[in-house]
């Protein structure tokens, strides 16, 4: 998940997760502002029914808000309201309505996947590894050829280091467990530790240490709630990954004081649906507003495949006089850089799916309630194409000259979006 240090992500296991999402009856929690009939209202954001397509004039620079897919909670947005006064549990009332707090019994342990880079060498038909434990004298404790292999500190607070990531926070508590499997010639790292413990990693690498306690909190809860979710004990050999895919971990040496203590204070507290963990997406910068999740997590095409998860609904996000909770975001606001149409259709004419010919004009107006792009029409000299937001994004950011401003989210337009 694009996390309050502005990072954007789009997982794929988001979609699959929500994709096989039990789909709840109404549309509760809305905001009869964002919800308008037919219309959706975010700034200047408007689209109905009679809105035309938008023609292109010879340059075209794109105008944003926002950072990340802009479901669930927005972590400025929540930074913004603890600022406000606001409580951890209030602020998570808002993103997830309709959830309630509990502690439910728990897996002792998360597993999570370290990714380090780690290549075994086959031994006939199948992959082992040789290991030699060595003492501190150099005397051999242990001599052995083995498929899967862990190692565990000799006392509760030893740490092991994965020096294979070749990133500076390399070190784990817990257990490290390292697996081979016979159709590959990596080694999958994996550190198994308790989910409170996992979170002290966790916390800090999604919001800052320095922010409010009750943001901190409610990062806590919500990120406590999304792992929990994915436990899978007896299933696979992982729980979750360490990366923007899941949510960053960056081991003990990623621990802080101020997000321990967050952890502590809300220890075993999760977010449930019903009788169900809630899945917590969260995100960087909302722009102003959040969106229902079958929004954002469409096919390529833009065809919406997921139904309406009932906690997971868009709303306005702004104090009552306007301004935006998250308005000192570094992209609560955003804008691309101008280009000429011969350069826009040359990058999009390179992927198959808005390969149009000459662009002439954009088909904008399907529209999220917060504004987000579900999906593009590119219209050209040579026809139409539709894709996904997220599509249209991602062809234009791998294709915009390094170091050019990127589109950080799908609340765009092509003017300014108050």
């Amino acid at each position: 998940m694009p996390s309050a240090r502005s990072r954007s992500r789009h997982s794929p296991a988001f979609v699959a997760a929500l994709v096989s999402a039990v789909v709840l009856a109404g549309l509760g929690g809305a905001s009869a502002a964002v919800r308008a009939e037919g219309v959706v209202l975010v700034g200047a954001v408007r689209t109905d029914a009679a809105s035309a397509i938008t023609p292109l004039g010879a340059t075209v620079a794109f105008f944003g808000r926002g950072y990340g897919h802009g479901v669930g909670m927005s972590q400025y947005g929540t930074r913004g309201r603890a600022i406000d006064g606001q409580t951890a549990a209030e602020i998570l009332a808002h993103y997830y309505a309709g959830t309630t707090q509990a502690s439910v019994p728990l897996p002792k342990d998360a597993r999570v996947e370290v990714r380090p880079t780690v290549v075994a060498t086959p031994s006939g038909s199948r992959i082992r590894w040789w290991v030699r434990v060595l003492a501190p004298t150099g005397a051999v404790l242990r001599d052995v050829t083995t498929s899967s292999f862990r190692i565990r500190g000799l006392t509760a607070s030893a740490i092991t280091e994965v020096a294979s990531k070749h990133v500076s926070k390399d070190t784990y508590r817990g257990v490290v467990r390292v697996v081979v499997s016979s159709a590959s010639t990596r080694a999958n790292v994996v550190n198994e530790l308790s989910l409170e413990r996992y979170l002290r990693g966790v916390v800090p690498a999604e919001m800052p240490a320095n922010w409010p306690a009750e943001a901190l909190k409610a990062q806590a809860i919500a990120a406590r709630s999304y792992a929990a979710r994915r436990l899978r004990p007896g299933l696979s050999w992982y729980d979750v990954g360490d990366d923007a895919s899941w949510q960053v971990y960056l081991g003990n040496q990623g621990e802080r004081p101020s997000t321990t203590a967050a952890i502590s204070a809300t220890a075993g507290v999760l977010l449930r649906s019903g009788s169900a963990i809630a899945n917590t997406l969260y995100h960087s910068t909302g722009g102003g507003a959040t969106e229902d999740n079958e929004n954002v997590f469409v096919a390529s095409s833009g065809t919406k495949i997921g139904g309406p998860v009932s906690y997971l609904r868009g709303s306005m996000d702004r104090r009552p006089d306007g301004t935006a909770y998250d308005a000192a975001a570094p992209y609560a606001t955003w804008a691309t850089a101008t280009y000429s149409i011969a350069q826009l259709s040359a990058w999009f004419a390179a992927d198959a799916r808005t390969r149009v010919g000459t662009l002439t004009a954009l088909d904008l107006t399907n529209r999220g309630v917060s504004g987000r792009l579900v999906s593009v029409t590119l219209i050209g000299a040579s026809g139409s194409k539709t894709v996904s937001g997220n599509v249209f994004r991602a062809i234009f950011n791998a294709a915009r000259p390094a170091g050019h401003p990127m589109l950080r989210s799908t609340l765009f337009d092509v003017a300014p979006i108050p």
